[in-house]
């Protein structure tokens, strides 16, 4: 933990014993603070929670003889004075920093022993957040939805797995009746530093106690230590009107639980949206393809579709509309953001007969006849030869 901590915490005063007290008594103090405040006896006490983990953090140091000497000599040395609160900002390093290279002796130090080390120092910013709040996990899931169901929005209910507090041991880690204890790699930081080639440091997660900055002896049996347990339960999520497949929807506080009062994770639901049988997609506008007969499209006529509502609308087809023309259809699409919907895209496919009897071959010979027309491919080879 940082000397910006050990010069901010009296753990003498967290104990209740005196400066000299001996490790029996330091050792007597903790267990009873420990027994009236551990979680088992006081679920969903947040106060004797913090005063569980003040005590365990305070009796970690004042009952190890190195560590208890070194606080001892870093409240002596700066105990006078006030430095300003808070970790470094971009221009420099912050007190913390400039702190943690004193506490590794209890001999004289000067200023200028900060300031040797201080750009070995700046990875280790911040190191007392290790066991600060902890936000949870983000937890992702799927969920297959109609294609009406995509355009118009849906609620669906859906199973999330995802870590919480173990409830055997409340998130302590250790089995009942026995306390977590400040890990000694990261002094409780959560973080442990290395350098590289002796000129940048590189902070990460302690390899110890993976990053909680607390280590755990006797194991909670459901756990094993970890803290943290398995939750499953079933939620309700509203899908949004005009969702495309494939998107992530981001639910705010909806993941996995925090450690520590951190905030939750979120959960990310990816959509998955089966295709229709009659309607497609473009971005806010839906698609039909409509089949019409020859005659339709050659003397234009008035035409009955379909819309995704169930409702008809009419379409009034042009003469001489050829076949893969578009027509919209205002309004008939997807709804957007700002409230206004799209348009239904209409495009005409051309139904050529088949089989002809005799009277309507004839009769079609006639049209030819009656009503002449360029060749369409004159120039065809033409343009193939460039």
């Amino acid at each position: 933990m940082s000397t910006k901590d050990w010069l901010e915490k009296d753990y003498y005063k967290v104990l209740g014993v005196s400066k000299d007290a001996k490790p029996e008594e330091i050792k007597k103090a903790f267990r009873k603070i420990a027994r009236e405040n551990h979680p088992d006896a006081n679920p969903g006490n947040t106060e004797a929670e913090r005063r569980f983990k003040d005590a365990a953090e305070a009796n970690s140091v004042l009952s190890d003889p190195k560590q208890r000497k070194e606080y001892d000599a870093t409240r002596s040395r700066f105990g006078g004075f006030r430095f300003p609160s808070g970790g470094g900002s971009a221009g420099g390093p912050g007190v913390d920093d400039l702190f943690r290279n004193a506490a590794s002796g209890a001999g004289s130090a000067d200023f200028s022993d900060l300031f040797g080390g201080l750009f070995n120092s700046a990875g280790r910013r911040g190191g007392a957040a290790g066991r600060g709040p902890r936000r949870g996990s983000d937890v992702e899931g799927e969920v297959t939805i109609d294609f009406v169901e995509a355009v118009e929005g849906v609620t669906v209910s859906m199973q999330m797995v995802s870590d919480t507090a173990c409830p055997t041991c409340h998130g302590t880690g250790a089995r009942s009746g026995s306390v977590p204890t400040v890990c000694p790699r990261c002094q409780g930081s959560g973080m442990q530093t290395s350098t590289s080639g002796g000129v940048f440091a590189v902070s990460e997660p302690c390899t110890e106690c993976r990053g909680r900055g607390l280590v755990v002896e006797d194991p909670c049996p459901d756990c094993h230590g970890s803290g943290r347990g398995r939750s499953t339960k079933n939620m309700s999520v509203r899908i949004p009107a005009g969702v495309t497949d494939g998107q992530k929807i981001r639910l705010k506080g909806k993941g996995g639980a925090g450690e520590n009062g951190g905030a939750n994770g979120d959960l990310y639901v990816t959509v998955h949206v089966r295709p229709h049988a009659l309607f497609g997609r473009q971005g806010n506008n839906l698609t039909l393809h409509v089949p019409v007969t020859f005659a339709e499209a050659t003397l234009g006529a008035d035409i009955t579709v379909p819309t995704l509502q169930g409702q008809t609308v009419r379409l009034r087809l042009p003469a001489g509309t050829p076949s893969g023309r578009t027509l919209r259809v205002r309004g008939k699409g997807v709804r957007r953001s700002d409230g206004t919907l799209g348009d239904l895209l209409v495009t005409v496919d051309v139904v050529v007969p088949t089989e002809l009897d005799d009277a309507a071959r004839a009769a079609l010979q006639a049209f030819v006849e009656a009503a002449p027309s360029p060749d369409p491919r004159a120039d065809l080879v033409a343009r193939a030869r460039g």
